[in-house]
């Protein structure tokens, strides 16, 4: 099959690598936390890991440093086992502005 036109490239966010960083999940409107490892981060979303495989709803918050209150609304866009992938919501901002602060925090 010939072509005859440049490869379009496709612009992805960017990443960082956090090698299993300490992070908390809560669940069930801040009634449930359990530990967890952001395993990389983008301006949209993480990719976490669990100890254990445990029954996560669609949305939950997720707390990136221990001694901050700050909690950032996820939206679980996939699971395999123990590891989900999360996209960053908000009810009233852009879908790029909730990005800016979690990569900014680390």
């Amino acid at each position: 099959m010939a072509s005859n036109g440049a490869r379009i490239k496709v612009s992805r966010e960017p990443r960082r690598q956090l090698n299993n960083r300490a992070a908390w999940i809560t669940v069930d409107d801040g009634a449930t936390e359990n530990a967890c490892a952001v395993v990389d981060i983008s301006p949209g979303g993480a990719k976490i890991t669990t100890e254990v495989e445990f029954d996560v709803k669609d949305r939950l918050a997720l707390t990136l440093l221990a001694d901050h209150a700050k909690r950032y609304p996820c939206e679980v866009v996939w699971r395999r086992g123990k590891t989900y992938g999360l996209k960053f919501v908000t009810a009233d901002a852009e879908p790029d502005e909730p990005a800016a602060e979690p990569a900014g925090v680390i």
